[in-house]
């Protein structure tokens, strides 16, 4: 598994940050938007579409560093590249590292990744449509409304508008495709099997880890990656959440707490990999988690499309349990629940009323927690978030913390369910001997995807061994090798002699042969 997430470059670092109770929640950085859009007191005046009324979310400036030259990209081209499609690579490479790496993956073709990623408005598409409509659009509204103009001037405030957009190339345009955020994983990575992203609003991440395990279970690939990816904090979307009055006017995201008042967004990237299980054990990779059942459903007709709706739920989570081979109203059936838990006050009550009809009433043997409390809302990628993070409560057999709900919502003593304030040993006991947990992902539209994790059998769930790397001691300086041919072949060939003969072959540095081959290697 790997994470880029708010206050957590890394997976060790988003471990200390969960068990610790880390609110990661900040104010908008320099740069993301123009200040002048906040107006903290319009969280109850008529919505206006240039106004937003809350500046705190979670962020990963300063976490995001991608090396995009290991990866073979080229510095030059990253400006016009979307920067979640290099981030998601950055991650997936990290997932793969802590797998073991790629030298244990087995046939590339049979090496898939599905990712979640919405069709918001990103960087780069924000970009290209200032420069190909706005621009236009100012220059005509300008002409307009002062016809002294010349068109030379005209001429010269739009290039001047284009200018501060950045470099522009043809190569931007089609690193915009939203697939590519995928594809381009695969790309790098050289990974043959089916690439491609899904968009189910905030249920996105685990919609892709469903389709992973249906890849797995059907035998057309033997490892997936899985996850999500949301770097948007564009103020087009700030905007739209603001006017939909999800927005928390308390700026503070408290998920089952008595007086929640809205989300706080938030972004991020995770990823996971995934394995059938007798091919992990076969293979004798470390374990996180096993996910015993997944399930997907919507909420059909109901109310609107931005309401949720308890019973299109609850179908999501029995059809996880059912794949399981469980009961989730058998007494010690779950010890967590990763929430979706969004803060709001019809969402939070909607879950509340989903995991009572669902797991039934009890004495408060199982935990619910919410990671939007530290991270805020990650929307597409919030699923996988809340995915690793209960994986790793199951690996570390620990119990984690939810933040701000001192005073739990009234609904929650209906339910099986109590909060943590902080960290506690997960013990097992005789009703529970399987330390097992579950994650919610609920989707504006009704839709809604389920997990059901538990704990890796005995003796799996160590680090995955790798192979040994040998010591090099270097007693004098290395030389600059240099070799020349008349093609990428012959290169090659160059390179499967021995190392006398591929020394004997090198140019004089500085000094090359006059007749060496265009193809070329230092």
């Amino acid at each position: 598994m790997a994470v880029l997430l708010p206050g957590a470059a890394d997976l060790d670092a988003y471990w200390r940050n969960l068990r610790d109770g880390v609110d990661a929640i900040g104010a908008v950085p320099d740069g993301r938007w123009d200040a002048e859009y906040y107006h903290p007191g319009t969280a109850s005046d008529p919505a206006v579409a240039n106004q937003v009324y809350a500046r705190r979310g979670g962020f990963v400036d300063g976490l995001a560093q991608v090396e995009v030259t290991r990866f073979g990209i080229m510095p030059n081209s990253v400006a016009g590249t979307e920067p979640d499609q290099l981030i998601a690579l950055h991650v997936a490479s990290a997932a793969l590292d802590d797998a073991g790496g790629t030298d244990r993956l087995p046939d590339r073709g049979r090496v898939g990744v599905v990712l979640g990623r919405g069709g918001y408005l990103t960087p780069g598409l924000v970009r290209l449509d200032q420069r190909v409509r706005t621009a236009g659009q100012l220059v005509r509204t300008l002409a307009e409304l002062l016809p002294d103009l010349t068109g030379d001037q005209l001429a010269g405030v739009r290039q001047a508008f284009t200018e501060r957009l950045g470099p522009d190339s043809p190569e931007s345009a089609i690193g915009l495709v939203p697939n590519l955020a995928a594809s381009r994983v695969a790309n790098r990575l050289d990974l043959r099997g089916p690439a491609y992203t899904v968009d189910a609003a905030c249920a996105s991440s685990l919609v892709a880890v469903d389709q992973a395990v249906g890849e797995l279970a059907s035998g057309r690939c033997d490892v997936m990656l899985a996850g999500g990816v949301h770097h948007c904090h564009d103020i087009t979307l700030w905007s739209v959440f603001s006017q939909l009055r999800a927005l928390s006017p308390s700026q503070r995201i408290r998920p089952f707490h008595r007086d929640a008042d809205g989300i706080l967004i938030g972004e991020g990237t995770g990823v996971v990999v995934l394995k059938r299980l007798a091919d992990a054990e076969r293979a004798g990779d470390r374990i996180y988690a096993v996910v015993r059942g997944t399930g997907v459903a919507s909420d059909g007709r109901a109310a609107g499309l931005m309401n949720p709706e308890p019973g299109g739920q609850a179908h999501a989570v029995r059809q996880a349990w059912r794949a399981a081979g469980l009961d989730p109203a058998e007494p010690g059936s779950v010890g967590l629940l990763e929430a979706h838990g969004t803060a709001t006050p019809a969402g939070d009550s909607a879950e509340l009323a989903t995991l009572a009809d669902v797991f039934g009433p009890g004495d408060g043997d199982a935990v619910l927690g919410s990671v939007k409390s530290m991270i805020g809302h990650a929307m597409p990628a919030a699923g996988v978030a809340g995915l690793v993070k209960a994986a790793l409560a199951v690996h570390h057999r620990t119990l984690l913390p939810t933040l701000h709900c001192d005073d739990p919502h009234p609904a929650l003593a209906r339910t099986r369910f109590r909060t943590l304030e902080k960290a506690a040993d997960w013990e097992t006991t005789a009703r529970s001997p399987v330390r097992r947990a579950a994650v919610n992902a609920f989707g504006f539209g009704g839709i809604n995807a389920h997990v059901v994790l538990e704990e890796a059998p005995d003796g799996h769930g160590s680090r995955a061994s790798a192979p040994a790397r040998p010591v090099v001691e270097v007693d004098e300086p290395e030389h600059v090798l240099l070799l020349a041919a008349e093609s990428p072949a012959h290169l090659a060939a160059l390179l499967d002699a021995d190392d006398d003969t591929v020394r004997a072959a090198g140019l004089a540095p500085g000094h090359p042969h006059p007749e060496a081959g265009p193809a070329r290697l230092g």
